[in-house]
């Protein structure tokens, strides 16, 4: 079984890399507006039931203090409900993929991203905002799918190398989405009725999200056979997705990845928090802070784990990178620089430039021919429901412990996942051939 990726995989791989890539930017290119969407919303749509439920769980919102948490708060539940959506969607679309090919429901969903794009473009009212990230969440499972497709080209020697392209492309889009939002919140395009401050932003993830449906229609090819009868018949129950599968070295997988996301995002939600508290950062600081950690994810998974994964061992990579969470959690303990925020940072971005391709490529290769989609689903799934509780344990965490405590805290559990995965055995041949 070769190492090397044969023509028709790295075709496949740059048309995932580019999918990906597109997709991603469209969907961080709100990031950065959070706390002028508040501020607009405020103004222009205050009596609106849904914002005012939310000011009603802050209380006072006139003051400093008040607004930053009113900020905090909406961004929370907004990426929740991203999440959340995300989490009960992917396994569909993931075991409609290994049924109707990858191809089709890459179509669909790409398709209904743009469609909740162009609804944002009218969200003059908060309430189409919200269904706008509704629907925007039910389309994601995209990005399991796409993670198929490169299962479909590659074998278990060569597989994290196109896993590690998937992790490149998640860190270009979520460095240049975040700057594109910046730059076209300045533009005012409020020519139509129902349009609003933002709409050249949504304009412009429209227009990323219809590049990519073209794409998809002229230049991707189909990589599923769909030559078996192996896919499950049934619905996915998004609430028996934390149940073990029956296969015990995907449960283990699932489970140690589940944690991991959580303790992660964890670290994310409140990061900003943390460098506002002990260093006085603004926007831009925290920008430059983002760029540095999709640096280092860029560099890392492409020029290490792209390489070196297999010869490794995907196994090995994936306990070395969850070991590499300990120092990075104790280090944002007790920072009290730039120097010292930024070391903590390597460590925890190395961390998953390590372990979110090996852990992918880990599931694919304990799934069973014809299930690839499906289990992607799942394991996709199990990070975005880790996405919903991460933010949760993290900002309460912040609150009643300070962050110093918080994160020695986590810096203990990320012990947890290192053990779950420690006691996966090694893969078969039957279960890695492709």
């Amino acid at each position: 079984m070769s190492d090397k990726l044969g023509p028709k995989a790295i075709s496949t791989i740059k048309s995932v890399f580019l999918i990906l890539f597109v997709d991603l930017m469209g969907f961080s290119i709100i990031f950065p507006l959070f706390p002028d969407l508040i501020d607009y919303y405020l103004e222009t749509d205050r009596n609106n039931f849904l914002l005012s439920f939310i000011i009603n769980l802050i209380g006072d919102i006139d003051s400093d203090f008040g607004r930053f948490k009113l900020i905090v708060l909406f961004g929370g539940i907004i990426g929740a409900i991203y999440s959340l959506l995300q989490y009960i969607s992917s396994p569909f679309w993931g075991n409609l993929s290994d049924k109707i090919g990858r191809k089709t429901v890459l179509k669909i969903t790409l398709m209904g991203t743009f469609f909740s794009y162009v609804v944002w473009i009218f969200s003059a009212s908060f309430t189409v905002l919200v269904l706008s990230r509704v629907l925007s969440g039910l389309m994601s499972g995209n990005i399991s799918v796409a993670t198929a497709c490169i299962s479909d080209v590659t074998n278990e020697k060569n597989r994290s190398k196109g896993m590690a392209f998937v992790g490149i492309a998640f860190a270009l889009g979520f460095i240049l989405g975040p700057a594109l939002g910046g730059i076209f919140s300045l533009v005012s395009f409020e020519v139509m009725p129902y349009m609003h401050k933002f709409s050249a932003v949504a304009l412009v993830a429209s227009l990323l999200s219809f590049i990519n449906i073209v794409f998809i229609y002229f230049k991707f090819e189909e990589t599923n056979k769909l030559d078996n009868n192996n896919s499950d018949k049934k619905i996915i129950n998004p609430l028996k997705l934390l149940k073990p599968v029956s296969d015990k070295s995907l449960s283990l997988i699932n489970y140690s990845y589940f944690i991991f996301i959580v303790l992660f995002s964890a670290m994310e939600f409140t990061l900003t928090f943390a460098a506002f508290e002990r260093l006085s950062y603004r926007s831009h600081d925290n920008a430059l802070m983002f760029v540095y950690i999709g640096f280092i994810l860029i560099v890392v998974q492409g020029g290490f784990v792209r390489r070196r994964a297999h010869s490794i061992g995907e196994l090995k990579m994936s306990l070395i990178g969850l070991s590499l969470l300990v120092p990075g959690f104790l280090g944002l303990s007790f920072f009290s620089s730039t120097l010292g925020l930024y070391l903590s940072l390597l460590f925890l971005a190395i961390a998953s430039s390590l372990c979110i391709p090996t852990m992918t490529s880990l599931n694919t290769m304990y799934s069973k021919e014809g299930h690839h989609g499906l289990n992607l689903g799942r394991f996709r799934s199990m990070g975005s429901l880790g996405r919903v509780i991460g933010p949760l344990i993290g900002s309460l965490g912040y609150l009643f412990l300070g962050g110093d405590k918080m994160y020695m805290y986590l810096s203990i559990i990320c012990w947890i996942p290192f053990f779950i995965l420690k006691k996966l055995p090694q893969p078969s041949k039957k279960d890695t051939s492709i």
